[in-house]
């Protein structure tokens, strides 16, 4: 991948506040392979019993998948947005470690919709939650105006 190319996906990823919020950081973009991203098991990735939070593991199943969706399908992303249709997440156990790590594949991009799996694994490559997301190519809107401007 052009270096360019790869630092703008990285950044466009891993600036995103709550990104930041839970350490994400983006190791492989997708592309020839699987999109690969981990987040630390610490801090603001901790639930009230001081586990590994189940959204925090949605949210990086969510992420993962979207960037190997993206980099299946070629698209004018000032004119169609890459959403999340569906996202389902199985967790079938707590990490052993200090992060989690995600990667996702394609298993098929088609005109409108594009369908990925994605596995979670600590560091002893144990998985700890599979997922299952498709991402549908939509007209493009803009973003909501949060702040009432």
């Amino acid at each position: 991948m052009d270096p360019e190319l790869w630092e703008q996906l990285r950044e466009a990823f891993e600036d995103v506040p709550v990104h930041k919020l839970v350490g994400l950081k983006v190791i492989a973009a997708g592309g020839d392979g699987p999109a690969v991203m981990e987040i630390p098991v610490s801090g603001n990735a901790l639930g009230r019993t001081g586990n590994l939070h189940g959204g925090v593991v949605a949210l990086l199943c969510d992420v993962t998948c979207a960037a190997a969706a993206s980099s299946a399908s070629t698209y004018d992303h000032t004119k169609v947005a890459l959403v999340t249709a569906d996202l389902h997440v199985r967790y079938l156990g707590l990490p052993k470690g200090d992060r989690v790590r995600a990667e996702a594949h394609v298993v098929k991009a088609g005109r409108t919709l594009i369908v990925v799996q994605g596995e979670v694994k600590d560091p002893e490559d144990r998985v700890i939650a599979v997922a299952d997301f498709s991402a549908m190519l939509v007209p493009y809107r803009a973003p909501l105006d949060v702040d009432g401007g």
